[in-house]
């Protein structure tokens, strides 16, 4: 995933600087913190020997899941809808960048939104559940079979975390706070 700055979000259209339209400066430090808990090291270590774009969007989708979930109540539902839109577009934009075609992408896009929406009916009751469960649901969700107590632990501080945590904390600035 590639992280942004707002230098990125502005074009220059015959000598008039224009905001790119489907971009929100106020939503690349969501992206960028989603994107830098979802590159921690130690998660991959957990269940697989490979780090795969498939794997870190995995993460990244599980870190979005919870992030939407904590702030879904308490905010704007339109703020919500934006930020949802906002990133999705980014994960399309990072797409491209590994060269994937048109066709190829919007193919991609349907599933990653699908397995998005998945994740989030799974985790709805995450509180409410055990470990034994919220292991076995992490391990159905990543498709891992080998122990994942330490990721069920990260999601939860990380879930605690959020709680904790206003959604301007996400706006500001990069967080620099490690789970």
């Amino acid at each position: 995933f590639t992280t942004f700055s707002n230098e990125q979000l502005k074009i220059n259209i015959n000598g008039i600087i224009k905001k790119n339209f489907f971009m929100k400066e106020n939503y690349i430090n969501i992206y960028n913190n989603l994107v830098k808990f979802s590159r921690n090291k130690n998660l991959f270590k957990t269940f697989t020997k490979e780090d795969t774009f498939s794997d870190r969007l995995m993460i990244f989708l599980l870190h979005f899941a919870f992030f939407l979930k904590i702030y879904k109540n308490n905010e704007n539902h339109k703020e919500m809808q934006n930020i949802y839109d906002y990133i999705f577009k980014q994960l399309e934009l990072s797409i491209r960048e590994i060269g994937y075609g048109d066709m190829s992408i919007n193919k991609r896009m349907k599933n990653y939104i699908n397995t998005f929406h998945l994740l989030l009916k799974k985790i709805d009751f995450w509180e409410d559940i055990s470990e034994n469960k919220k292991n076995d649901l992490l391990r159905s969700l990543l498709n891992y079979s080998g122990d994942i107590a330490y990721l069920t632990e990260y999601f939860e501080k990380y879930r605690l975390f959020l709680i904790k945590s206003s959604l301007n904390l996400f706006i500001k600035s990069v967080i620099k706070t490690v789970l």
